[in-house]
């Protein structure tokens, strides 16, 4: 018997655990607290995907005879071709099996119906990608093709990566959804509860928590905890996560609580036990019960808020280490939806997810919810604490890949972590969100990549200083540049979000933004993007004083869900319109196409030409040298012991002793000369400045040592065999 089952509903990723009810075990950990927990959506996705359920999907669609297009009555034609090999596509997609690779690739292996019409105009892509990846490409297409079918004859809310979504998007009123419970329970419903009965008959828990983290899961959420109500009532049942940290802050409809118990808004941790402890173990004798952390519940016949308690919430020191047991860690599929590295990234492979500081240290984005606890709290998480717990993740789950999901991590706490990284000679693989600012110096990537950062995202949002002025993005076009620019050095992949639509957005806006992203994918700075369209929540500066960025919203009466509202904008421009062509532009621009291709032949309507000057982003990157560094500034390097001749050369009858020092690095070789006296200096020092040492050297401190002995050291820090090597691993960061 357990305390709580913890339990993400289908469906969100099928390569890797939302990271959620794994924050949230670790935490019960250190309070006693026994929690089991489940990835309903990958049980669920595993079993729809087996012979048996695809066969008695094939048989549900002929005897309701709604096969009806042309591709459905390819696949089912097909039907025992796709049967046969899928289990074992599924394992290779696993991992189980990588020698299947091959077989897949074969063109006359695997069946193939509409989601195959776009490999042939991406062979080419493949050039640049293995075996593996280009085998896992074809057997996604395999599944999606299969998807295909499934949404067309067997349930027409049926996603990957999320289920009945449309029922959880802008669900001012609980009326549609809740009608929608009423309704027989689809061929997926019941895979879904089958598996949670059995799954509740072998932990008997407590009590449920289900973590809704986007509007694709709140369909399957209702259900589940309607299956528990029906047929469980003594368990006690819990909502939380982003969807109502986000959309159900005013709640008001009270057949919401014939289905949760309570819901929990803002940081799980506190909530959570506070419920447990009070709700559980009533008692006359404890004078908290009943007192509660930002919790939702239903008392006699109405909806209450009871965030009475005066604890305060846990400092992320002190919430544990994410605990992923339970979780069927080796049956997770990877897949590649689409021929681009950085959006492998998403979907190809598992990562441990951790987080560097809770909260955005930014704050500032008028299109963000930086009213909400969970970014304007900003609390960082020591380095060595972080690198202490992907250490203890590496030892549970095997897997030395972290994906930090961070709505920006600091860069500073990202420059502490790497170094710690690098202290304790670990090999991982990491990446994380960022801001594009200016702490992103060449340096600092170089370090980042060493201790085996591999991507980045940011967003550059509009690619207008007017607009980045109005978004208080903190940031210009220039700036973003140049640390795409720095990044992309580093051999360190770049990932944009890019927006269109923002308030008071002109149409010629519109097209210099593409223009700025086109020459940023030119110049070979950006490797990949994604257009959005923007959103206006409620929460965000603009939703909360829509006038004061022209635009006038429109005010429907909310009792269930209060996020995406929609609005009018002064300038009455319809930039849905443009969502094509940019997608389009984009897509090419990724694969390297279309980079010459003039504007207006992305869309299929007239729009004005670019005002932005043809090289400006290559203005822009082009860098000046640095002679501006900060005393505090620290000295590394990353480099190895050199090998060290001592030299003699006589000129006119004057001897010098020279230090020949030879480097030998990943890639290559190279050397440099210097007079004895100072070669001894340097190659004394290049040992205290490897990031193994415990204390660092700034470059005051390295100045004042030189200077102790030598003359003028910014001659030497500038001279011709200092500069290359810092090339190759010396570096200010």
């Amino acid at each position: 018997m357990k305390d709580i089952l913890l339990l993400t509903p289908p469906f969100t990723q099928m390569n890797t655990p939302y990271p959620a009810t794994a924050y949230l075990k670790g935490f019960l950990n250190t309070k006693g607290i026994s929690a089991f927990q489940m990835d309903l959506g990958m049980e669920v996705i595993l079993e729809i995907f087996s012979n048996k359920n695809l066969q008695k999907l094939f048989d549900i669609a002929i005897e309701n005879d709604t096969i009806l297009s042309e591709n459905a009555k390819r696949i089912f034609a097909l039907k025992e071709r796709y049967l046969q090999p899928l289990e074992e596509v599924i394992r290779f997609l696993q991992g189980k099996n990588s020698t299947f690779s091959r077989q897949i690739c074969t063109k006359n292996f695997l069946p193939r119906a509409s989601r195959f019409e776009q490999l042939d105009d991406m062979d080419w892509a493949f050039g640049s990608m293995g075996m593996q990846d280009k085998a896992k490409h074809i057997a996604t297409l395999y599944l999606e093709d299969l998807s295909d079918f499934i949404v067309e004859c067997i349930d027409e809310n049926f996603g990957f990566s999320r289920y009945a979504e449309r029922l959880g998007r802008s669900a001012n009123s609980f009326d549609e959804l809740y009608n929608h419970l009423q309704q027989k329970l689809t061929f997926i419903d019941e895979i879904s509860l089958t598996i949670l009965e059995n799954r509740i008959q072998s932990v008997l828990p407590k009590m449920v928590g289900i973590s809704v983290p986007f509007p694709g899961n709140l369909y399957s959420a209702f259900r589940c905890a309607q299956f528990l109500k029906t047929n469980y009532p003594e368990i006690k049942i819990i909502m939380g996560g982003g969807f109502p940290n986000t959309e159900l802050r005013s709640v008001a409809d009270l057949r919401v609580f014939d289905f949760f118990d309570f819901i929990t808004l803002d940081d799980g941790e506190l909530p959570i036990e506070l419920l447990l402890s009070n709700v559980q173990n009533p008692s006359l004798e404890n004078p908290n019960f009943n007192k509660l952390k930002r919790t939702f519940l239903a008392e006699n016949g109405a909806i209450i808020y009871n965030n009475s308690s005066t604890k305060p919430d846990y400092k992320q020191a002190e919430v544990g280490t994410p605990d992923y047991s339970d979780l069927f860690l080796t049956e997770y599929i990877s897949v590649i939806e689409i021929a681009n590295p950085m959006h492998s990234l998403w979907s190809d492979g598992r990562w441990n997810k951790l987080t560097m500081a809770h909260g955005c240290y930014w704050g500032k984005c008028t299109f963000c919810d930086i009213s909400l606890d969970y970014v304007k709290l900003y609390q960082p998480v020591a380095a060595k604490l972080l690198v202490d717990r992907m250490e203890q993740l590496i030892a549970q789950t095997g897997e030395n890949g972290f994906h930090f999901v961070d709505e920006a991590a600091p860069p500073a706490l990202m420059k502490a972590v790497a170094l710690e990284i690098l202290k304790r000679k670990l090999t991982v693989t990491w990446w994380t969100n960022i801001r594009f600012e200016k702490s992103f110096t060449r340096d600092l990537c170089v370090l980042l990549n060493a201790s085996g950062c591999i991507a980045i995202s940011g967003g550059l949002e509009v690619a207008s200083d007017r607009l980045l002025k109005l978004i208080e993005k903190g940031v210009t076009v220039e700036q973003v540049a140049q640390v795409t620019r720095n990044l992309t050095q580093a051999n360190i992949m770049v990932h944009c979000y890019l927006m269109y639509g923002y308030p008071s957005q002109t149409v010629q806006e519109t097209v210099d933004s593409l223009e700025m992203v086109r020459q940023l994918f030119d110049v070979g700075v950006l490797q990949s993007g994604f257009w959005h369209q923007f959103a206006l929540t409620a929460h965000s500066p603009i939703g909360l004083n829509p006038k004061n960025f022209g635009i006038t919203p429109h005010i429907e009466s909310i009792t269930f869900a209060n996020n995406d509202i929609q609005f009018t904008d002064a300038t009455g421009i319809n930039h849905s319109k443009f969502s094509y062509g940019l997608d389009k532009s984009l897509f090419n621009f990724m694969h390297g196409i279309g980079l010459d291709t003039p504007l207006q032949q992305w869309f299929d309507f007239k729009i004005p030409k670019t005002q932005v000057a043809a090289g400006l982003i290559q203005s822009f990157i082009n860098e000046p040298p640095n002679f501006n560094i900060k005393p505090t500034a620290t000295i590394l390097w990353l480099g190895g012991i050199p090998i060290v001749v001592e030299q003699k050369k006589t000129k006119r009858g004057i001897t010098r002793h020279q230090l020949h020092m030879q480097f030998h690095d990943i890639k290559e070789s190279f050397h440099i000369t210097l007079e004895k006296k100072t070669g001894d200096w340097l190659a004394q020092k290049l040992m205290q400045l490897t990031p193994h040492q415990e204390i660092p050297v700034s470059y005051a401190q390295l100045k004042a040592d030189f200077e102790t002995y030598f003359e003028d050291f910014e001659l030497f820090w500038f001279s011709k065999p200092i500069m290359a090597l810092k090339q190759h691993g010396l570096l200010v960061v």
